[in-house]
């Protein structure tokens, strides 16, 4: 079975759904022949033994896009391609070329439908529904989301298609060691920096709180006037510190650095930092913008509502935690994901998934 993945871009800093491509493909390149379609871009990922076809993907050039595309899907013959993400134009001519051609679809909004995004920059989003964006949806033969919060976001907004909740997971054959060592009093973000990640509320929450002996480092990239700004804001607060983005095995060591991770996002379909930070024994913070109330039930770390005064609480009880309760919420940690997030196991639901899609 030929599948092909379209995504805008798999450039480093493009996020989380970069990364759930990689997780991905390497989970299914075995037992799929796939390929991934993409826009150009200056430092895109590398995926062992797939092909990548990169589009120059100005709007620009529409119409000799479109033809590209149906030159290429003429040529590789897949049976199913899988678009990852809404809201570009790309994604839905990408998504409409393969209808015109008969080829099944399945389309992953990766949380692009949530509350938060839908009311974020409100008229250019009412703008593509119009144009294109709802018909896309519509005419989708399937639609593939990562938790039950974004099914009930799906219906919400009144699609009725065809639906697989199947989550994101993680490749634990990567972690090479899980965290030992407890007690270094250091709180991480790690993420794209971005007005949706809920930075600004993490460090008024961090200056209400007694955080002596502590220290928070941020890590990640995105817009530099917007990091900046946020590091200019932050210059009175002598114990956070601005670290960069961390890519590899230097991620990992970054999130085995730290007893804590936090990520006060907005709106999250998965949040696959999360499942990181658990798969090597860090408990978490996070919000009920994201699906991961199993942090909560398993008692590995805190799903909150987003406001300064609960993640300023939260990070009290952390504080008063001491190294044996935070090693046994990590252990937890740990568990869930090798139970639940095993990228492997994603994999083969996707293939369910697909197989189911060909017999219909």
């Amino acid at each position: 079975m030929k599948v092909i993945h379209y995504i805008e871009s798999i450039d480093k800093t493009a996020g989380g759904t970069t990364e759930y491509m990689r997780l991905l493909g390497n989970a299914l390149k075995s037992d799929i022949d796939l390929v991934i379609a993409t826009g150009l871009s200056d430092s895109p990922i590398e995926i062992e033994g797939i092909k990548i076809q990169f589009f120059d993907n100005k709007v620009l050039r529409w119409f000799s896009l479109l033809n590209e595309f149906r030159i290429f899907l003429k040529k590789e013959n897949p049976a199913i391609v899988h678009i990852n993400g809404i809201w570009t134009p790309q994604n839905w001519g990408f998504q409409k070329v393969a209808q015109e051609l008969g080829i099944k679809v399945v389309l992953s909004p990766h949380g692009m439908l949530e509350p938060w995004i839908v009311a974020h920059n409100p008229w250019k989003k009412k703008i593509g529904l119009f144009l294109y964006q709802n018909k896309a949806i519509r005419r989708a033969d399937h639609l593939h989301v990562t938790a039950l919060m974004e099914k009930e976001s799906v219906r919400n907004l009144g699609y009725t298609n065809e639906l697989t909740i199947i989550p994101n997971g993680i490749d634990l054959s990567e972690i090479k060691k899980k965290k030992e060592l407890y007690g270094s009093k250091k709180v991480i973000f790690l993420s794209r920096i971005h007005p949706k990640k809920g930075i600004e509320i993490l460090l008024e929450a961090w200056r209400a709180s007694n955080t002596q002996g502590w220290s928070l480092e941020i890590a990640g990239n995105g817009d530099a006037n917007y990091i900046h700004n946020l590091t200019q804001s932050a210059n009175d607060i002598s114990n956070v510190h601005f670290v960069g983005a961390k890519y590899g095995e230097e991620k990992w060591d970054f999130l085995r650095s730290a007893d804590i991770m936090v990520l006060p996002t907005h709106s999250e379909n998965f949040g696959i930092v999360v499942a990181e930070a658990l798969a090597v024994g860090v408990p978490v913070i996070t919000t009920k913008g994201t699906p991961w109330e199993d942090l909560n039930t398993q008692n590995c770390g805190w799903w909150i509502d987003l406001s300064v005064s609960s993640l300023s609480s939260t990070l009290t009880t952390v504080f008063l935690k001491n190294s044996l309760e935070l090693k046994e919420l990590g252990r937890n940690g740990v568990k869930l994901i090798q139970d639940k997030y095993n990228i492997n196991k994603i994999g083969i639901d996707i293939k369910k998934l697909y197989e189911k899609i060909l017999n219909n």
